[in-house]
């Protein structure tokens, strides 16, 4: 983590016996540890704020009137959700005001194992943004799920030794961490005095005492009050998530009301192209927040210095001396859309767009391409399950805007019960192997839609209407997925109606942010079509493969009973 030891030449601004490289005159900056706006001039030099107050500097820049804050920094994302590989993901959330976040690439790790994890480090290596990459943990999440790649305790030992990881990111295997599995406490040991990060929802009581023992401090999947409550009052670091399909702002953000803003932060964790383009990024949430009761200064603070506290990006997070100069000039706070961004010291966006050239192109590389290898597309007959003959059987019950899952019982057989068909299928291994089920909450009536962004693993995963043409619509989709090399795709009447290619990894697109958020609109208004009445369905089916939430999931292995830990058989006796 970077550090504000200054130079000789930082000091002698500071002192008043050398300008500036630049002056920021006449604003008001926010004071994180005060809560105060205080009006006074900035002095930047070499990337750093070399003092507050008047100084002589070779560029002045009038911003009265306006109100400045340090860069916005997410404690906890996930590129690969953005659909965005990370040159035009930087260019597209610099505009909002986000200057750093703390990746976990599990996803490319998932796919492409430590070289993944390496080339996303060596892209990120020249662009003007702080992306400290966590070392995945739970590469499988699960022993429930078929990545292509596996990452053991000496793997992730490497990403700490070769890729400059900043933390262990979440770890998802909290049943593991609980029962003391010698592999899983391997992984936070390797960590030594970095963060470890979290992830168990509705863990409480003593496991909960077990998994924060264990060494992990943080988490971002409480859906409740109650449970942010135990958790902050157990010393855990509360990250209050508000993302594309699980949005949890509006029902944690009491706790800070409450009990104020002590380890707490806000996250994006999985924001789409559209959400980013048209509702924002970290500048959303403090939007929201402050919609939600919070004082602006606050939730400032939630975007700000706490989340550079939790992960030591000691140099982000204050406009003080020594600190890196991310800093927003504000001319309204009541929509928090920046005027300006500065860098490290440097313009990079003006009014909601990118200065020209800003960010250099740092293409994904070649061997991230061509990911998807099935050992054949299934036919109509392999996916189109017989409903058992009592009709009762286990179905994925989806939960609008979350993303937990109920597990129900229903008989599928009943055109009334508003169940549609779901598979996975294995695609990194030529296996053949493959999972099905049923799912209730999409909507969907007709035609099928699929992805090869599908947590963790990633493999194909596809819903289809429960009537006859539901199978052939099914496997005429996933044939299409093949034929992208990844992606999204919707199909009606066995014809493609809209996709969106997704050739890096299955994951991400390579292409800019405007038309890849025109593809994911088009593929959302042709699930309208059949019948799809959830918001973001691609990102709700993305997550139902994930075998560490609960109630109940599906991989290519079957259906995973996640409190129960097992594999369960769809039909009910």
């Amino acid at each position: 983590m970077a550090n504000r030891r200054a130079s000789p030449e930082l000091l002698a601004v500071a002192r008043g016996d050398a300008p500036a490289d630049l002056l920021l005159s006449g604003g008001r900056i926010f004071v994180p540890g005060t809560r105060e706006w205080i009006e006074t001039d900035v002095a930047v030099f070499g990337g750093k704020v070399a003092g507050l107050g008047r100084r002589e500097a070779r560029e002045v820049l009038d911003v009265r009137g306006m109100a400045l804050t340090a860069g916005l920094v997410d404690p906890h994302m996930h590129l690969e959700s953005t659909k965005l590989w990370i040159d035009e993901f930087v260019r597209t959330v610099l505009p909002h005001g986000t200057t750093a976040v703390a990746a976990d690439p599990h996803e490319i790790a998932n796919v492409f194992g430590l070289p993944g994890v390496a080339a996303l480090a060596r892209a990120a290596a020249g662009l003007p943004f702080t992306f400290g990459i966590c070392a995945p943990s739970c590469v499988p999440a699960s022993h429930f799920e078929s990545p292509a790649y596996e990452l053991g305790p000496a793997e992730v030992s490497s990403m700490f030794e070769d890729d400059g990881a900043i933390a262990l990111a979440e770890m998802m295997n909290f049943p593991g961490v609980v029962a003391a599995d010698p592999e899983v406490l391997a992984k936070i040991a390797a960590a030594g005095d970095r963060r470890v990060d979290g992830h168990a929802p509705g863990l409480s009581g003593r496991r909960l005492d077990a998994y924060l023992a264990a060494g992990v401090e943080s988490d971002h999947e409480c859906t409740g009050l109650a449970e942010a409550e135990e958790k902050r009052r157990k010393g855990m670091w509360v990250f209050i998530r508000e993302g594309s399909a699980s949005r949890n702002l509006a029902a944690l953000i009491p706790t800070v009301l409450l009990h104020g803003t002590d380890r707490v932060a806000l996250c994006t964790d999985d924001r789409e192209p559209d959400t980013l383009t048209f509702e924002g990024h970290m500048n959303d949430c403090v939007r929201k927040a402050v919609r939600h009761g919070a004082d602006l200064e606050d939730a400032l603070v939630l975007a700000t210095s706490n989340p550079a506290e939790y992960h030591r990006f000691d140099h982000l997070g204050w406009i003080a001396p020594g600190y890196q100069a991310d800093i927003l000039c504000f001319e309204d706070l009541d929509e928090l859309r920046p005027a300006r961004v500065f860098q490290a010291g440097r313009l990079v966006a003006e009014d909601g767009r990118l200065v020209e050239g800003a960010v250099p192109s740092a293409p994904a590389p070649d061997f991230m391409l061509h990911s998807v290898h099935l050992d054949h597309v299934p036919s109509a007959a392999e996916l189109g399950r017989r409903p058992p003959e009592t009709g009762r059987t286990r179905v994925i019950g989806i939960v609008e805007s979350s993303l937990t899952t109920r597990q129900l019982v229903l008989d599928v057989s009943d055109p009334a019960a508003g169940v549609a068909r779901i598979a996975v299928v294995e695609r990194h291994h030529h296996t053949g192997r493959m999972g099905l089920g049923y799912v209730h909450g999409f909507g969907l009536t007709r035609g099928a839609i699929a992805s090869t962004v599908a947590h963790d693993a990633h493999n194909c995963m596809v819903v289809g209407a429960i009537g006859a043409e539901g199978p052939a619509d099914m496997s005429a989709a996933i044939g299409r997925l093949a034929e992208l090399g990844g992606g999204q795709v919707a199909v009606l009447d066995g014809k493609v109606i809209a996709e969106v290619a997704l050739p890096i990894g299955g994951l991400m697109s390579g292409r800019g942010a405007a038309e890849t958020t025109s593809e994911v609109l088009q593929l959302a208004n042709a699930s309208a079509r059949l019948g799809i009445t959830i918001s973001a369905p691609f990102m709700q089916l993305s997550f139902l493969g994930l075998s560490v939430l609960p109630d109940l999931r599906i991989t290519d292995l079957g259906l995973i009973d996640v409190l129960g830990w097992a594999i369960v058989e769809p039909e009910v006796a």
